[in-house]
């Protein structure tokens, strides 16, 4: 199946890199698929732009611009907080913090820098203001079940022995 830009159930083996490095940023080769159903906002816009048209055993290099992947980097997103905020972390500069956002949803800070009174923190997604570069295979390709279209969740309760998607197979 081809896939389409909505309701599709898509998986794909990828590895992402900083466009113009080789330092691979995230991989999911040799670990499970990254399943997601297409239109849903589940993985960034310019990967899901680019798998439209794409089918399943088809491979290819998808360059995404900062714009379409983690935007561009926010000036707003960098703040000073005072370092009693920080009690009991031992504070290392790049270092990721996880902390609970205002609507309840994790959030990731980088510690950029600190003193003994404030501690420099940038709320933009480490990959914001980056190109990516992604080498993707489609794994699988297959139109959204109703309950699927419904909830937005791929699969439900996965029989013993089987991937969950109906297709009969068994890992």
């Amino acid at each position: 199946m081809v896939i389409t830009n909505e309701n599709c159930v898509v998986g794909i083996e990828y590895e992402v890199k900083e466009a113009g490095t080789n330092d691979v940023v995230d991989s999911n080769k040799g670990a499970e698929p990254l399943e997601f159903i297409m239109g849903r906002g589940q993985v960034i816009p310019g990967l899901e732009n680019a798998l439209v048209g794409m089918a399943k055993d088809e491979s290819g290099d998808i360059r995404v611009v900062a714009s379409d992947a983690y935007g561009d980097v926010n000036p707003e997103a960098l703040q000073v907080l005072p370092i009693e905020q920080f009690e009991g972390v031992d504070l290392v500069a790049g270092m990721s913090l996880y902390g609970q956002g205002e609507d309840g949803q994790t959030v990731q800070v980088t510690v950029k820098s600190f003193d003994e009174k404030d501690v420099n923190v940038d709320f933009n997604h480490p990959l914001a203001g980056k190109d990516l570069m992604f080498s993707v295979l489609v794994l699988s390709s297959r139109p959204a079940t109703a309950d699927e279209v419904l909830t937005g969740q791929i699969g439900g309760a996965k029989e013993e022995g089987s991937c969950g998607t109906g297709c009969g197979c068994s890992h």
